[in-house]
């Protein structure tokens, strides 16, 4: 199957937020979110987003597990938030059963999912942050499984809370 993608542009936090937001608000369980994005691109700002998408409460403090691997919050669905920034390798990964959290019941968002993207399964959708400047942030959603294809028709189909949104779309 073709991949398919859209592209939003934030131009704060907030706004990342809000699209995460967004997202979160359509995901179902099993549903599995790769995030990708250097340092400071706002990868755990869209995931906090998520966050409050799935209905995990506002006052969550959503943060990145860089230490831990992974943070549990409670929501409509489970959010695993993974961060394997500080694994070496693929087997430090599969050794301490991550890729487990895949097929349990929840939503996972791993931060620096492109590392080692062999082991990710086929219906992940993949987001990627660039910064474009200072606040600006390029946001592309893509993914090429029929369920990644389902969440990006939906997703254009909801209104963006607290912000505008300049998408290009190639669905």
């Amino acid at each position: 199957m073709k991949e398919s993608c859209v592209i939003y542009e934030t131009a704060s936090d907030q706004e990342t937020i809000d699209l995460g937001r967004k997202l979160g608000a359509i995901l179902k369980e099993g549903d599995m979110i790769a995030l990708n994005g250097e340092l400071g691109s706002g990868k755990t700002w869209f995931t906090k987003g998520l966050a409050l998408g799935l209905g995990v409460s506002p006052d969550a403090i959503v943060t990145s597990p860089s230490f831990s691997l992974i943070n549990e919050y409670e929501g409509r669905y489970t959010l695993f938030h993974m961060d394997i920034y500080r694994l070496e390798a693929v087997s430090d990964f599969l050794s301490a059963g991550l890729d487990e959290y895949f097929y349990q019941d929840g939503v996972v968002a791993m931060e620096w999912a492109d590392r080692w993207p062999e082991i990710l399964p086929d219906w992940r959708l993949a987001v990627e942050l660039v910064i474009l400047g200072r606040d600006l942030r390029k946001i592309t959603l893509s993914g090429y499984h029929p369920r990644a294809v389902e969440i990006l028709t939906n997703i254009q189909r909801q209104p963006l809370r607290n912000s505008q949104e300049n998408i290009n779309s190639t669905l």
